[in-house]
């Protein structure tokens, strides 16, 4: 059992009020409760980490199941009733600890952003002196951890949001209501929202549970983003290993063909699926190009400025987009065959060769590419009940799937057979095999999978 988690985004128009959007001052108070939410958080962050033996405290209770007394450590819902009753001034307790008077401080705050807060305070500390925790226990130098910041996206519980997705058509909900900060007072504010068809039925569908909404304010724009999870249940690799009608689904990453994906049952090939990069490759060649030329001509880059921003945020869009459009080619494979299993390549850091400036960013960015892909299909293929596993990727690439040998990659040039390093093709010398040299590889894989290569694997390597 395991529980699959996916987001949903419903953007804010945010814009200038004569072109449909919000005007300039519901922008100033989305700002404005950011940062007196980031204050109340690092008041309780401090407030915490001042009291850390807290934190750690533990707890006695009965257990029902082994019918005796035992300890637990405190829950976040005690420490926040505990840190309430320490820090806000009510009728039962009118006089916090003196220096932790959050209600004279925060005044007005409404009780859902405070509690929201206190709970991700909780988190940010324990979280904190864990990690010290360790790192003394090691006897390490470096490595030291930080005091974690208190700047977040915070977390809209019910009570500060109202989002009504009753109703459909042309009546279709076309604000939402926000409960901000206007820099004196707390209040409800009407935003105007891009809404759509796929966002209602993402929202509304019974399989998923909603969770609450977190807001993410951009430089030139806002979003809400809605989680919900779904339990999932799959059975671990080592037990599916023992089916002996099992179907594994190898995926092979590389830079044109950005992924070759083989399905395999009781030795034979299923199915064959190739996704090309569709030009990406030379695309994102061209534009690195033009970054490394302007970054020539305009020298010395300067301390804490970023040029090219609009190319780069160009190409980790044309990524992203890759990456999921890879991996539900990958999921759609997966859907296709209920309890498979899904094989990657354990790939981790590439380094990329001597070569052009623009040309090895290019190289750096397939190989990002590469791990986004790994990541999507991952979450995706998670959600059909479908485990991944990732397998020593040594001799894939350069053994012969059928027999073993060691092979060698070609190309052809001109009617011509060339042997190059990186051949699209490949070929056997002793069983005289030729096939795509991605489709090779990714049939190894399922040899890599199962242990039955014929040649001498690498142990692998940690990092």
């Amino acid at each position: 059992m395991g529980q699959a988690t996916r987001t949903t985004k419903l953007f804010l128009d945010v814009g200038k009020r004569e072109e449909g959007g919000a005007n300039t001052g519901k922008r100033a108070y989305l700002d404005a409760t950011g940062a007196i939410l980031n204050q109340a958080r690092a008041f309780y962050l401090d407030f915490f980490l001042a009291h850390a033996q807290k934190l750690a405290e533990r707890v006695s209770y009965y257990s029902e199941k082994h019918l005796e007394m035992r300890t637990r450590a405190i829950s976040p819902n005690e420490l926040l009733t505990w840190a309430e009753g320490c820090t806000v001034a009510t009728g039962e307790h009118a006089h916090p600890w003196e220096g932790w008077n959050f209600s004279e401080r925060f005044p007005g705050m409404p009780f859902v952003y405070r509690r929201a807060a206190i709970k991700e305070a909780i988190g940010k500390a324990r979280s904190y002196l864990s990690h010290h925790a360790n790192w003394e226990k090691s006897g390490k130098k470096r490595g030291k951890p930080g005091v974690p910041g208190a700047a977040n996206h915070p977390t809209l519980y019910k009570g500060t949001i109202e989002l009504d997705l009753s109703k459909d058509g042309k009546e279709r909900a076309r604000f939402v209501r926000l409960k901000v900060y206007t820099g004196t007072t707390w209040q409800w504010r009407n935003y105007p929202i891009k809404h759509n068809r796929y966002f209602q039925q993402r929202l509304t569908d019974p399989a998923w549970e909603q969770q609450s909404p977190k807001r993410v304010l951009r430089k030139n724009g806002a979003e809400l983003h809605f989680s919900q999870t779904q339990e999932v249940s799959a059975q671990k690799i080592v037990q599916s290993k023992q089916d002996p009608d099992l179907v594994t689904v190898a995926v092979d990453l590389n830079v044109k063909m950005l992924a070759v994906i083989t399905v395999r049952q009781r030795g034979m090939v299923r199915e064959t699926v190739f996704v090309r990069d569709q030009g990406l490759d030379q695309a994102r060649y061209r534009h690195l190009g033009r970054i490394a030329k302007k970054q020539w001509q305009s020298g010395k880059p300067v301390k804490g400025e970023r040029s090219n921003q609009q190319l780069w945020r160009h190409i980790r869009r044309m990524n992203e987009d890759a990456a999921h459009r890879v991996a539900r080619a990958i999921a759609n494979v997966c859907a296709r065959y209920p309890g498979c299993v899904l094989v990657f390549e354990r790939l981790r850091k590439i380094r990329s060769s001597e070569a052009s400036k623009s040309r090895r960013m290019n190289r750096k960015q397939a190989n990002q590419l590469r791990g986004k892909i790994n990541q999507r299909a991952r979450e995706k293929a998670y959600v059909l009940g479908v485990v991944t596993a990732e397998v020593n990727p040594h001799g894939t690439s350069q053994y012969c799937s059928r027999c073993g040998a060691r092979g060698e990659r070609f190309s052809n040039l001109d009617g011509k057979r060339v042997s190059i390093k990186w051949g699209k093709l490949f070929r056997c010398p002793v069983c005289h095999y030729e096939a795509q040299a991605d489709f090779n590889a990714s049939l190894n894989l399922h040899h890599s999978f199962y242990r039955d290569y014929h040649w001498q694997p690498r142990p692998k390597r940690s990092g």
